[in-house]
């Protein structure tokens, strides 16, 4: 008996420390291995490569993961994360390694028998998984994936030089959109400090006086008059000169710096378009991120306020992916909005997945039809008719069309014939400073095409 109790104890023994060693070196949460593991493997690994083999290191982050804690909650999030921890080691098949990292970070270690193609084509597999609906606790979950790939020894020699130059394409994977894979490549690490230097210069950028409005005529349709302008922002920035918005609000709703930017927008277009004459309007464009700001309401309120532009001159613009949450406080948002006297543009319309469920969800004033559509009316009758047939759409649910981007007599006149009633594009106007419209206002008969 005292012998089957030593052995007993012993076995238990050796099962708890098997148990510790197995948390010390493996994430509780998806069972993967975790960051300490995954550094001994790949150093590990990288001694023992023979001469024809490489080892390719996917750097995986999860798009729109953190709106599913913030609305579904963390017991979702956290099965969500098991969910694509069995996906991405169904993907990764005997050959790789998959360790969880960090909250929605995972890598995975991939031998390469055949050359480098082996790791776009794992990448590729891993994006389209992810991409698939995840059913957690009863809620329908889409999310999807960023991925970097750096490849021993062509892109480092070391583990931390591979993780690190993974990292860097995977940020680069992330700035072109998400939802694809990026191979690094030298000249990223200078990138990725200037991006950096950028940050820091684009906090400070408000608070110096750094931006600067510009203004786009639209013009009614059938008459060509002017009925208002675009508020679209300029950064004048003193080492790189004048940068368009899509050189920096990207990094300002990333950065945070988007609600500074976004109350100096509407409190300067607002301003200016006070000394216009009646009944010329102002068009201002909202950032999704501005509606994670409990005060938007007010602070719009009180750009008017200040002002004194009367509420039925300004216009809000928004995309599609300000409702794509159907966050309840962003529709009271945009209902507190329109009790205001504002109107509310749905722009860029055309160019999502849902925006004919949106126009049944809110009661826009104006839908925009993205110029993608209206820069193909001459060549395409397919294009004419998806013209014509949110027209018609706006027509009959009691909202104005605007075509975006016309740049050509003969783009005038084909979507004025399919029945939309305001036009904006280069043809009538190219964005100006405020110090210019003066002159359209002195000038009556340049206020038409």
């Amino acid at each position: 008996m005292q012998v089957n109790a030593a052995e007993t104890l012993e076995r238990r023994v050796e099962e708890r420390t098997a148990q510790i060693q197995h948390l010390a070196t493996h994430d509780i949460l998806t069972g993967l291995p975790n960051r300490g593991l995954l550094a001994d493997t790949m150093d590990e690994a990288l001694r023992s490569l023979r001469e024809d083999e490489k080892l390719a290191v996917h750097c995986i982050d999860l798009d729109r993961f953190k709106p599913v804690n913030d609305t579904l909650g963390h017991p979702v999030g956290d099965e969500l994360l098991g969910a694509v921890a069995k996906r991405l080691k169904q993907q990764a098949g005997e050959t790789a390694m998959v360790a969880r990292v960090g909250g929605d970070e995972f890598v995975i270690l991939q031998l390469l028998l055949d050359g480098n193609d082996e790791a776009g084509v794992l990448a590729s597999r891993v994006i389209h998984a992810l991409s698939d609906e995840f059913s957690i606790q009863g809620h329908k979950v889409n999310i999807g994936s960023s991925i970097g790939i750096a490849v021993f020894p062509d892109d480092g020699q070391s583990s931390e030089a591979l993780i690190r130059n993974a990292d860097l394409a995977l940020y680069k994977a992330k700035m072109e959109g998400r939802g694809t894979a990026r191979s690094f490549e030298p000249g990223m690490d200078a990138k990725l400090q200037e991006r950096r230097q950028l940050e820091s210069e684009l906090a400070l950028g408000v608070t110096n006086d750094e931006f600067v409005l510009y203004y786009q005529p639209l013009h009614d349709a059938k008459t060509s008059t002017l009925t208002g302008f675009e508020a679209l922002v300029r950064w004048n920035h003193p080492r790189l000169g004048l940068l368009p918005p899509s050189e920096f609000i990207q990094m300002a709703e990333e950065t945070g710096a988007i609600d500074a930017l976004g109350e100096w927008i509407m409190q300067r277009a607002c301003s200016d378009a006070a000394k216009w004459p009646l009944p010329v309007k102002i068009a201002v464009n909202l950032s999704p991120a501005q509606f994670k700001q409990p005060g938007l309401s007010l602070q719009i309120a009180s750009a008017l306020a200040a002002s004194g532009l009367l509420p039925s001159r300004l216009e809000l613009e928004i995309t599609e992916s300000v409702l794509l949450a159907n966050n309840e406080n962003t529709v009271r948002t945009l209902h507190s909005l329109r009790d205001l006297g504002i109107s509310i543009a749905m722009d860029d319309f055309g160019t999502g997945y849902s925006s004919l469920s949106y126009l049944r969800s809110f009661p826009f004033n104006r839908i925009k039809i993205d110029r993608s559509f209206v820069s193909l009316m001459c060549e395409s009758s397919e294009s004419r008719a998806i013209v014509k047939a949110v027209a018609d759409l706006g027509t009959t649910l009691g909202m104005t069309t605007t075509a975006e981007g016309v740049e050509t007599e003969a783009q005038y006149r084909l979507v004025r014939e399919n029945g939309c009633t305001d036009v904006q594009g280069w043809f009538f106007g190219r964005p100006m400073p405020v110090s210019e419209l003066h002159a359209l206002f002195e000038q009556p008969e340049v206020l038409t095409a």
